[in-house]
């Protein structure tokens, strides 16, 4: 178990006095609504419960539609969950990642579009969740295709079956899931990206983010992290490997 955090420890990490934690319900794998109590659950939710149990911190939960949200939420939040990725890092410290999942793209059965290197091309219309790491990545990667941002991954979705645009990224499962939901469409081989899902701070909380780094790898090692997944509901996701030693 990794040691127990000191109090400057806990005061870098929570330094209002509880510990506020950013949930995003944009990304389904990581953080889910329970229709019952209506309370944050899934991987996300239950590692920020054993970090305030850790730090013996009062956990306050605010939750986003989109990670782009909580990105921009940055400065009401204490520790949030989120892909890493160059932009974010300019304001955020990341913990090695703790979930690894994929980023695909959706089409219509009917498309010419049959791999993921056929997607950049002139006249192609992807639709992406704005400021999400898959947004934020084929911003930077794509060199013909148009990207068409919407609020929120789910809005990106609609927006790709109401305008009728040629593609639309996204997280795996949920493409699958919604391919399955829907005929006439389909999900394409392969990912254009791998997303490493990892714990963020904001910069500047240089005595927490080792502890928090001990704290994932912990989480990670001891299967805590699978378990959480496989009660979700999402045990087809995968597990990050562990950290280099630093």
């Amino acid at each position: 178990m990794a040691d127990a955090p000191s109090p400057a420890v806990v005061k870098d990490l929570a330094p209002t006095g509880p510990l506020r934690v950013a949930i995003n319900y944009g990304n389904p794998v990581l953080a889910q609504k329970d229709p019952a109590s209506g309370e944050p659950r899934g991987v996300s939710a239950e590692l920020a419960r054993e970090l305030a149990k850790r730090l013996g911190s009062r956990l306050e939960f605010t939750t986003f539609d989109s990670a782009g949200k909580v990105f921009d939420a940055l400065g009401t939040w204490d520790v949030a969950f989120l892909a890493i990725d160059p932009v974010r890092a300019a304001g955020i410290s990341f913990t090695p990642p703790y979930v690894i999942i994929e980023g695909t793209y959706l089409v219509p059965d009917a498309s010419a579009l049959k791999t993921i290197e056929d997607v950049d091309r002139e006249g192609v219309r992807v639709a992406v969740g704005k400021g999400s790491a898959y947004d934020l990545y084929l911003t930077r990667e794509l060199k013909r295709a148009q990207i068409v941002r919407a609020p929120s991954s789910a809005a990106a979705l609609d927006l790709f079956v109401q305008d009728k645009l040629e593609v639309a990224a996204g997280v795996k499962q949920p493409l699958v899931g919604y391919a399955a939901s829907r005929p006439g469409l389909r999900v394409v081989p392969g990912r254009f990206m791998v997303i490493n899902q990892a714990i963020g701070i904001p910069k500047g909380r240089d005595l927490g983010a080792p502890f928090l780094r001990d704290f994932v790898e912990e989480m990670k090692a001891s299967g805590f992290v699978a378990k959480a997944l496989a009660a979700s509901g999402q045990a087809d996701a995968t597990v990050a490997p562990p950290a280099a030693a630093q």
